[in-house]
């Protein structure tokens, strides 16, 4: 088994070596990260200058560009062969609900499931670390199951995992996505020449929590299993715009 492991806080993130070491024990392990924290990046790729690829003394490469740029160039060039599974995290803090489209964690398994390899996205719901041992070892089992029993099809999961110890944990659920309110006001600054500065503000508290969602999961204490999908098409409103274009549309 040959795992790619990536993330979007960088390659000296807790998350990052806790979810390799746990890799380590079910195949061969090539760890690619961001030199510094992309945090938000989502699935945005570096074309306005060329990327460095180098070592650090724990043998994790680093790239200097987006959690995208790490995947994408693992893949189409850097190594001699094709991963069996790409997995990214275990991020600092949730990926849930309208947070999947910014999510540099998830975007670095939507990178792989691009490229056709099976990817999971790890994050934990509460930044800190808490219980992070709970989380590495929820991956494992997760990636376990995937190894002893593959799911067919184009796989692309995103798994949050409350900050419980793991015999804490409820369980695992399969979940969809929650929506959040709108986002909380930009924090209006200023710089040193007293010139405004804007920090973006906080994610909207969850909208759609109810039953199935991945919010009211991971609130009750299970760990959220939502398997995602690319095609952004709004399948309903085809032969809306199509009558709305009248004679032009075809």
């Amino acid at each position: 088994m040959r795992i790619l492991v990536a993330n979007d806080d960088g390659y000296l993130a807790p998350g990052l070596a806790a979810l390799a070491d746990r890799m380590r024990n079910l195949g061969e392990v090539l760890v690619i990260a961001p030199e510094s924290n992309h945090s938000g990046a989502s699935n945005s790729l570096t074309l306005s200058r060329p990327l460095t690829v180098r070592e650090a003394s724990n043998g994790f490469l680093y790239v200097n560009g987006t959690p995208t740029d790490c995947v994408h160039v693992a893949l189409t060039g850097l190594l001699p062969e094709r991963p069996d599974l790409v997995v990214s995290g275990i991020n600092n803090g949730q990926n849930m609900g309208d947070d999947t489209i910014y999510s540099g964690t998830v975007a670095a398994a939507m990178e792989g499931y691009l490229f056709g390899v099976p990817s999971i996205a790890f994050s934990q719901v509460e930044k800190g670390h808490a219980h992070l041992d709970g989380a590495a070892q929820i991956a494992a089992e997760v990636v376990e199951r995937f190894v002893s029993d593959p799911l067919t099809g184009p796989i692309l999961l995103n798994v949050n995992i409350p900050n419980r110890p793991r015999d804490e944990l409820r369980g695992m659920q399969v979940t969809r996505l929650g929506k959040r309110h709108h986002s909380e006001p930009v924090i209006r600054a200023a710089n040193p020449h007293g010139e405004p500065i804007y920090w973006i503000g906080a994610a909207g508290v969850a909208k759609d929590a109810g039953p199935g969602t991945d919010f009211h999961a991971v609130e009750n204490g299970y760990v959220s299993i939502t398997p995602l999908q690319i095609d952004l098409t709004q399948v309903s409103q085809i032969d809306t715009v199509r009558r709305w274009l009248g004679s032009g549309g075809s």
